[in-house]
């Protein structure tokens, strides 16, 4: 909530302009429109706590400046600055240190990405965020692979070393040994980011902890509070921190559970998954118990529950099984750890590991520039780059690291590619497959998942641009029509490959959607009846786009009735998109988000 507070008519005038920039805020915050010499004299009384101030932001009555007063970085008040500056044009004038000089904010980053932070005292971290902006040597490990350690290593200071695991920042000569010579050894802060625990006392430190881990649990009725406690400490000397939770689930008969309710106080950050019986039954479990079904129907609740949880992940710690003592009874419980799939496995592999890691990148329409930033990384980063050389412009692997090797799959069949493949794979080694647009329309990997599921192998998909994209983008047309066409059909016709009988296309061309045609070009004659037959009136406009994006671009316009001889006249075939509809060059329709008359929730509309 931000609350004005103005001293002249100037000030109020400034503040509603400011109100209806629906600024972007979620916390506490006072923005005092006047001399800055008064906003400090005011906040003082409020003054107490870096950790628990509000955001204090002062405007000049003039509008020029705007300065985050108090908690620039805890309460948010310098994203606050940089918002109103924006809605008034003004100039934000930021004046802590690690702003200045581009460094991250460690007190706030953890907000920023969703993580958790192992406890540590106020004085601790402003000893660590002082040795962090002093630029003293600083170890940076990432043990995940998210959006937040991405971040850091694509913004990586240079007083910064990054490495990929614990143990790897221990073996870089990282002792007290300082008659080594090894100048890697002395970093006087650590910056770990991982679900693990480990015991770091010789070197200042601070731990971001992802939410990643996923706790199943099982009691008998009526078990004590008590084995709440029991279970994180088990967690603990499992060797993951319990600040990386991020799910207690269990069955739906265990949910009024007195000790599940103690988890939750205990991780108040977690969410609480009920599953029902059904559920858990149909989830394979490493250790079944023939008892937990008599009672459940479930041959396991703690991993099952887990395992539902962890978003494609597994088990990191199987079911374990303790008791407690209330008065003369005694009561058992289970709990497993499921660990989410981007904590499993980092795609950014490096040699080091044992196992290799295939993600399969969507290349984009063809221009190298369309890429994905996530895939050109991938790019840069792959021992191995097999890609669609028939569909795929050569200049997108011109990216490659020294040393990887390259290969084009157009004259390979499926075993061959997933061969290659496997080899690179059992060394250890990050394999690119490279498909054009985006892999899930018309790409051909579902048949090489296959394989990978067979053989237990790890990989990932980074979406791309499709090449329907980039027809609307090279048209200058939105294929979606207020009032008139809210539908896209991507397809293709029928060639070799057969089309469903509910997917034929003068079927779908009842529809008068915009119809954007898949690897049809051979058969344009068959395409063109297809869609006239389907109702298209022959006046539709229509576009042939050959290899979009590409440097050899070509793009027609014509009519639906002239699309056979548009084609053959061009000699249009492989990487060919057909567009059909009324939305190819539309200027008619208006949407109701900018009607002045329409009310949103971000804006009321006029009477």
């Amino acid at each position: 909530m931000i609350k004005y507070e103005t001293i002249n008519d100037a000030g109020r005038r400034l503040a509603d302009k400011i109100r209806k920039g629906n600024l972007c805020f979620d916390g506490e915050a006072i923005v005092f429109i006047g001399a800055l010499g008064i906003c400090v004299r005011k906040i003082l009384p409020i003054v107490k706590d870096k950790h628990t101030d509000p955001a204090v932001v002062c405007v000049d009555s003039t509008g020029k400046y705007v300065i985050p007063v108090l908690s620039g970085h805890v309460g948010g008040a310098n994203g606050l600055a940089r918002e109103i500056a924006k809605v008034i044009n003004a100039e934000a004038i930021i004046t802590t240190q690690s702003d200045n000089t581009g460094l991250w904010s460690l007190d706030t980053i953890a907000k920023r990405f969703g993580w958790q932070i192992t406890k540590m005292t106020n004085e601790e971290m402003n000893k660590v965020i002082a040795t962090f902006v002093n630029k003293c040597p600083t170890a940076l490990v990432c043990e995940v692979d998210d959006e937040g350690t991405r971040y850091l290593k694509s913004s990586c200071p240079t007083h910064v070393t990054v490495y990929d695991s614990y143990n790897d920042y221990l073996s870089d000569g990282n002792s007290n040994d300082k008659t080594t010579g090894n100048d890697k050894w002395n970093k006087e802060l650590l910056i770990l980011v991982s679900p693990h625990r480990y015991d770091i006392s010789r070197v200042k430190h601070i731990q971001y902890c992802p939410q990643c881990l996923n706790l199943g649990i099982g009691c008998q009725k009526d078990a004590p509070t008590g084995i709440a406690n029991e279970i994180l400490s088990n967690v603990r000397n499992e060797g993951y921190a319990m600040e990386s939770i991020r799910t207690v689930s269990t069955i739906t008969l265990k949910k009024d559970e007195a000790a599940l309710k103690k988890l939750q106080a205990l991780l108040p950050w977690a969410e609480l998954n009920i599953y029902p019986a059904e559920t858990l039954c149909q989830i394979e479990v490493p250790n079944p118990s023939d008892k937990v079904f008599e009672v459940t129907g479930c041959l396991g609740v703690a991993e099952a529950s887990a395992l539902a949880a962890s978003r494609n992940g597994s088990l990191v710690v199987e079911k374990q099984k303790g008791s407690v003592s209330a008065g003369d009874k005694t009561f058992f419980y289970t709990w497993a750890l499921g660990e989410d799939e981007f904590a499993c496995h980092k795609p950014d592999m490096n040699n080091s590991l044992d196992n290799g890691h295939i993600e399969i990148v969507g290349a984009g329409p063809g221009d190298p520039d369309l890429i994905s930033v996530r895939g050109r990384k991938f790019l840069e980063q792959a021992d191995l780059i097999l890609y669609a050389g028939s569909l795929v412009p050569k200049e997108l692997t011109y990216c490659a690291k020294a040393g990887a090797t390259v290969r084009s799959s157009a004259g390979m069949d499926l075993e061959e590619q997933f061969h290659l493949m496997k080899k690179f794979y059992d060394e250890g080694k990050l394999i690119v497959r490279l498909h054009t647009g985006d892999p899930c329309i018309y790409g051909a990997i579902q048949e090489q998942m296959a394989y990978f599921d067979e053989y237990g192998m790890h990989y990932h998909i980074t979406p791309g641009i499709s090449s329907f994209l980039a027809a609307a983008a090279e048209l200058r047309s939105q294929f979606t029509i207020p009032e008139k066409c809210q539908t896209i059909i991507l397809t293709r016709g029928e060639g070799r490959t057969p089309m469903p009988d509910k997917e034929k296309l003068h079927l779908l061309a009842e529809h008068q959607s915009t119809m954007c045609i898949f690897l049809s070009a051979s058969i344009v004659d068959e395409v063109m009846k297809e869609l006239l037959d389907g109702g298209y009136p022959p006046e539709t406009p229509v576009a042939a786009c050959y290899k979009l994006t590409w440097k050899e671009q070509r793009i027609y316009r014509g009519q639906l009735k002239d699309l056979s001889k548009i084609l053959k006249d061009n000699n249009l075939t492989l990487t060919t998109m057909i567009v059909v509809g009324e939305a190819i060059d539309n200027r008619n329709g208006l949407s109701k988000l900018y009607d002045g008359h329409f009310t949103h929730l971000f804006r009321k509309g006029k009477e």
